[in-house]
């Protein structure tokens, strides 16, 4: 039976992240990805932002690897030539009970590391963005965009450079613990093989993973629901140079907004809502609700400028009935049986942001681990 020191389940953005992180070691390390390229999921259907870190409870996982990785994924696009755009963002509040909120929301920014944040009074706004509606904003400077196709494509090359091998078309089917680490057996062919350590980063699917591995994803918090946003392109261009952002409306995401791509192209969403089985379709029929949303902030909007585009799913951690704050896991489960054997669950936005910051956190985690 072949044998590697480290598998990673999963080539999204997050387990691509650790690859290149790990991959220095100079250990047999694996990526088993069960789709036929790298990054197909949740990494490549989302609105590519580089968040700042300001929404998110101070002191979680999400607050501390969003506001590092932000600060990460900069330097690397700088020194790698990775394609991005510092584009600042602008939450609009529409009238004085939203700008309380948006207090709320810059002091716990600040809490959580967030520099450069800033209220902007209705004339400010006005100044900053003449043909966006409200009565003012919180401008975050360090928000952004980026092409995540190459920075995971850097990602695949780094781990590849240093010996890793990506494997794909390579669906995990079973996982059994054993006294020298954990035999995974592959979809295809019914491949068999043994890896001392394990790495859980598989996204969408990684609460089945988790179960394969003998954990009660139920009683551990881990099973997850399949978030869905959908998003509409506009054939012309708003007069806006920033991205624009309502207040969130819920817990579910941070509401309809106005991205920016690297190519200058525009699209408003994400919208938010569960569904209990994968589908990628975009419902033409929500297009009043992407166009009455948009007025509330841009005059210039006809709904006959929307066109459906593509949509994506969050991996969100299920507990209870309620939507409340929902943190990341990230965790080393010795204390349930399974030394070595890591999971990421609920990796849900800001990851992409947070993946080189997570990259870090797992390898401290396994840096400490007995086996090295």
């Amino acid at each position: 039976m072949e044998k590697v020191d480290i598998t990673i389940i999963g080539a999204g953005v997050v387990g691509l992240a650790i690859g290149a992180k790990l991959a220095s070691l100079n250990k047999q390390m694996f990526i088993l990805e069960k789709n036929t390229s790298f990054g197909l999921e949740a990494s490549s259907r989302n609105s590519e932002v580089i968040h700042s870190g300001l929404h998110y409870k101070t002191g979680s996982l999400k607050a501390k690897m969003c506001v590092r990785g932000n600060n990460l994924l900069y330097r690397l696009c700088e020194k790698r030539q990775i394609g991005f755009n510092k584009t600042g963002k602008l939450i609009i509040a529409r009238d004085e009970s939203e700008m309380k909120v948006i207090e709320r929301m810059k002091l716990q920014g600040e809490q959580n590391g967030v520099e450069g944040l800033e209220i902007l009074s209705k004339k400010e706004l006005n100044k900053t963005e003449a043909y966006v509606k409200g009565f003012g904003a919180l401008w975050s400077p360090s928000t952004g965009i980026i092409n995540s196709h190459e920075l995971m494509n850097f990602y695949v090359k780094q781990f590849e450079k240093e010996g890793g091998i990506i494997v794909y078309d390579s669906e995990v089917t079973n996982i059994e613990p054993s006294s020298r680490g954990y035999i995974l057996t592959i979809k295809k062919e019914n491949y068999h093989f043994l890896s001392k350590i394990v790495i859980n980063a598989a996204g969408l699917f990684s609460d089945h993973i988790a179960s394969k591995a003998g954990i009660d994803i139920d009683s551990e918090g881990y099973r997850l629901r399949y978030c869905k946003g959908e998003y509409f392109s506009l054939r012309r261009k708003l007069d806006v140079s920033r991205l624009i952002y309502a207040v969130p409306p819920d817990e579910l995401g941070l509401g309809i907004h106005l991205v920016i791509d690297i190519a200058g192209g525009m699209k408003l969403g994400p919208n938010s809502f569960y569904i209990d089985n994968i589908d990628y379709r975009v419902d033409t029929d929500h297009k009043h609700e992407f166009y009455t949303t948009a007025k509330d902030y841009f005059d210039d909007i006809n709904e006959e400028d929307l066109f459906p585009d593509t949509a994506g799913l969050r991996s969100r951690r299920k507990h209870g009935d309620g939507d409340g704050f929902r943190d990341f896991i990230i965790k080393e489960e010795s204390i349930r049986g399974l030394p070595n054997f890591i999971n990421l669950i609920g990796i849900e936005s800001p990851g992409l942001t947070a993946a080189p910051a997570i990259a870090e956190y797992v390898a401290s985690l396994v840096l400490s681990m007995p086996v090295f």
